[in-house]
């Protein structure tokens, strides 16, 4: 949302990641999202039952170090775990072990799209809490567990964010990174992920003596896209208040995805002291240079990497970003790419084509990978049963072997086949694992490109569609097109179009 007020947004985030580990944070039991039985996965030490001791998780302090090695922070030789004291229901211990003096990274940079780099403040690694489930009509709650002691990643950014559209380029970018290293899956429909923003507006005439506006908080967002909805909301309504003469409260908001409003929670008028102190039962964790270099070696290639290196597929800009998001979905594109110049070849020596020009093999290569993604992200989410709400980042089962696929292309791109005829294949290709010059061969599916064989069924056409011929002929286009779909009836879709066209026009005298 482009700002033209006189008032600067100055907005912030939380964001809360829940690592993916096999265990919680500080026992041995199972760290299951999907576990739907309520207090299932518990242990005395979840529920904080007297005498017992915490354990530190290794595997999760390192996915931690692992992300802020992807954010470019520092990481410390030093850290310890502390308690930060509140009291809730699904707090058992009546104190969270967090992190507040020594988190494990600070001063990192993540840069959206644009170019624009947004600084991190701290990532640090603490317990997530239970969750309660308040009851219609009810005047008790309940509380279950499962959620108690899972590894939670908190990350905090500088207030560098001007509108919704950054906030959400962030988070987006956050939760790529977070699924490429193998830290969080990240899905904020199930809790995995969750964001809170922090946002006031300062008046731009104020800009030189750094003061802020009043700060106002807002929770329970539970997609990208609503945090972006809140933001943008929120400062509409902050400048309203403030063209008004009116002041801004501080407070916690929540966000009603139905009227499409923030709306007021509690408020918040001083911050609460958590008494922070160090955790007695747990040791403090030292991480020399060498320790973090092995942990930075488990980096994977990342997302802004990958756009990168898909540049020199020549492909457009939304193309790479599709197969930078749906990653099973690139990662299947780069093994067909792979195949496609070794099946032009032999596409060649098949029918003796020349393929020695100098410029030809890189122009074809360049038009087939052009080709090989348009079908891939067009038909694929078809072939896999997708619906319009779920990500393109799973083709496990997909029968259809990247070297058929390379074929498939080659196929089409020297229009042995037609565009009707090809999705034919592909369905077919999918659900045998056959290769395509096989179904077309069993199915007689292949293109007809032979004049002769085009001419009588253009001929039976013309005879049983005088009216057509006779509008065409009075300079009516649309006759035309009439006519070729009628020879691609006949012709059970195997026509070759642009030949049909030009027969059809120098039959009919144009």
């Amino acid at each position: 949302m482009e700002n033209n007020y006189k008032y600067k947004p100055i907005i912030g985030l939380e964001i809360h990641a829940e690592l993916n580990t096999k265990t919680k944070m500080f026992c041995d039991s199972i760290n299951d999202p999907n576990e739907k039985h309520p207090n299932f996965n518990i242990c005395p030490i979840c529920i904080s039952h007297p005498g017992t001791l915490p354990v530190i998780n290794r595997e999760a302090v390192e996915k931690v170090i692992l992300a802020g090695l992807a954010m470019n922070c520092s990481i410390a030789e030093d850290s310890f775990f502390e308690r930060k004291n509140y009291f809730y229901p699904d707090l058992p211990k009546g104190y969270q072990i967090s992190q507040y003096q020594k988190p494990f990274c600070e001063k990192g940079q993540l840069a959206l799209k644009g170019g624009k780099k947004i600084n991190i403040t701290r990532i640090h690694l603490e317990e997530d809490a239970g969750r309660l489930y308040h009851l219609p009509g009810k005047d008790y709650s309940l509380v279950d567990f499962n959620r108690a002691g899972v590894p939670l990643m908190e990350l905090v950014t500088e207030p560098d964010f001007e509108s919704g559209k950054e906030v959400k380029e962030f988070a987006e970018e956050l939760q790529l990174i977070l699924k490429y290293a193998g830290i969080s899956d990240a899905n904020m429909e199930k809790g995995q992920m969750r964001v809170e923003v922090n946002i006031s507006l300062r008046d731009k005439q104020q800009e030189t003596n750094n003061k802020y506006g009043t700060k106002v908080e807002i929770k329970n967002l539970n997609s990208i896209k609503t945090a972006m909805d809140a933001v943008d909301y929120e400062i509409k309504r902050q400048t309203k208040l403030l063209e008004a003469s009116e002041k801004v409260k501080q407070e916690t908001r929540g966000w009603d995805e139905t009227k499409k409003a923030t709306f007021s929670q509690r408020s918040k008028e001083e911050a609460h002291d958590y008494r922070y102190f160090p955790e007695p039962d747990l040791p403090p964790l030292k991480y020399d240079k060498t320790q973090i270099e092995l942990i930075k070696a488990k980096l994977p290639e990342l997302p802004q990497q990958r756009r990168e290196r898909f540049k020199k597929y020549g492909l457009p800009d939304a193309n790479i970003e599709i197969f930078t998001v749906a990653k099973h979905l690139g990662d299947y594109y780069e093994h067909v790419a792979s195949e496609l110049d070794a099946a032009a070849m032999d596409y060649h020596k098949k029918k003796g084509l020349r393929g020695d020009e100098p410029t030809e093999p890189h122009i074809l290569s360049m038009k087939l990978h052009s080709l090989a993604a348009n079908y891939i992200i067009t038909e694929f989410p078809a072939l896999l049963n997708m619906d319009s709400t779920k990500e393109l980042d799973d083709i496990e089962g997909i029968k259809i072997s990247p070297e058929a696929f390379a074929e498939l292309m080659v196929l089409i791109f020297h229009k042995e086949l037609s565009s009707t005829g090809a999705k034919a294949v592909l369905k077919e290709m999918a659900q045998t694992g056959l290769h395509p010059e096989q179904i077309m061969r069993e199915k007689d599916m292949g293109q007809i490109s032979n004049e002769g064989e085009l001419e009588t069924a253009i001929d039976e056409v013309i005879g049983e569609n005088k009216q057509a011929v006779e509008d065409f002929k009075r300079g009516k286009e649309a006759s035309l097109k009439f006519l070729i779909g009628k020879v691609m009836v006949k012709t059970k879709g195997r026509a070759n179009p642009q030949i049909v066209e030009q027969l059809l026009k120098n039959k009919l005298g144009e």
